[in-house]
């Protein structure tokens, strides 16, 4: 029921005061980590790396691609007079106007539809989801109408449009609310898909989400919003994007390769921390970034290196992301494996509203340090 509480300041008139729209709560601000005092960018130090949030670089990303491309346009449940359900459009309706950040009904199925027609005539619509669970409204318009088209029309038909939104568990929030589409939208010819951990990661991957011709799927992460991350000087730049299907190696080893995606990516960092403070192993930290295309040649050369694997994943067991992973290293990597090969998921249950059974749900740094040293025989 919590989608259709949502307060009514879209028929405010729109001279209310900014402050007030601002300050107004949102029912999908669910509880989070306590990160309130990291909201904020702080300034740069010597070397010109500056303190984002994860919200931050996205709003800047979706800025500057709206000042660069007259083509771009956002839209979406309460993007606009709202600022968005979770921040991230603040202030562009103000910066840009109501034609360029459109708030639409709660009909998922008809302005993804319109998108993808915008699209088809030319612009290069941004369609938020207010979490990807709602867009399973629009799964039709995102598979068959938008990643089948350049496909079916032979090459002479692009779709520019990047949808975007937050993506799997959050805390609390039901198991019609928590899903990982990671491995559903990835297994769909046609469309790219790229799942952010960092400020970097979010800029980057959204800004050339945008600018790519063809159907992109953005899956944000909502517990990641307001975690603060440093961000380079060359990141800060509006040239700045990161490329489709290159995975970056966020800490370096010899003992293990682990392979993970989105908020995984920190809870394997803190587990890679601590099996090296108790056992002195050094495991290596990929980020994957891209799902599709997946940077298999970044693994390959890692396991070559530390032949061993684990896969870190929240979604669902079966048919998921570290399945396709484990898949891919036996076929191209089978000869440098010296243990079977492992992976980390979450449980094969819909996710339980009871904080206790959601945390047994999915993975946490404990876990994921437990099974490594299980794997590494320590």
């Amino acid at each position: 029921m919590s989608r259709y509480l949502r307060p009514a300041v879209r028929l405010a008139a729109s001279t209310r005061a900014q402050a007030t729209r601002s300050a107004a709560p949102s029912p999908f601000l669910f509880k989070t980590t306590a990160v309130s005092s990291l909201q904020k960018r702080s300034y740069a130090d010597a070397s010109g790396v500056k303190e984002y949030t994860v919200r931050d670089a996205l709003n800047e990303a979706l800025a500057e691609e709206l000042e660069s491309n007259p083509k771009v346009f956002i839209l979406g449940e309460e993007v606009a007079q709202y600022n968005g359900a979770y921040k991230v459009t603040k202030g562009l309706l103000d910066r840009f106007g109501e034609k360029r950040v459109i708030d639409t009904p709660i009909t998922e199925s008809g302005f993804c539809g319109l998108a993808v027609g915008a699209a088809l005539s030319g612009l290069h619509p941004v369609c938020e989801f207010m979490t990807w669970n709602f867009a399973m409204q629009a799964i039709d318009q995102i598979v068959n109408s938008a990643a089948k088209t350049l496909y079916m029309s032979g090459g002479i038909q692009p779709c520019n449009i990047t949808f975007r939104g937050p993506n799997g568990f959050a805390a609390g929030v039901g198991a019609q609310h928590s899903q990982d589409y990671s491995a559903w939208y990835g297994s769909v010819p046609g469309l790219k898909v790229v799942s952010p951990w960092s400020a970097e990661d979010a800029k980057g991957l959204l800004k050339a989400a945008i600018r790519d011709p063809n159907p992109v799927v953005v899956l944000e992460n909502e517990l990641m919003y307001g975690q603060s991350f440093p961000m380079s000087a060359e990141a800060q730049r509006d040239d700045f994007v990161i490329p489709f299907g290159k995975a970056k190696i966020e800490r370096a080893g010899k003992d293990l390769t682990m392979v993970t995606l989105s908020r995984c990516v920190g809870q394997t960092l803190i587990a890679a921390e601590n099996l090296k403070k108790k056992y002195g192993v050094e495991c290596e930290v990929i980020n994957l970034r891209s799902v599709k295309p997946l940077d298999v040649a970044a693994i390959v050369k890692s396991v070559k290196k530390t032949h061993r694997l684990m896969a870190v994943e929240s979604g669902f067991p079966a048919f998921g992301v570290g399945a396709e992973i484990l898949a891919l290293t036996m076929e191209y990597a089978f000869d440098y494996l010296d243990a079977p090969a492992q992976r980390i998921t979450g449980a094969d249950v819909p996710t339980p509203y009871a904080q206790n059974l959601e945390e047994m749900s999915f993975p946490t740094e404990a876990l994921i340090e437990q099974y490594a040293a299980k794997l590494l025989r320590l």
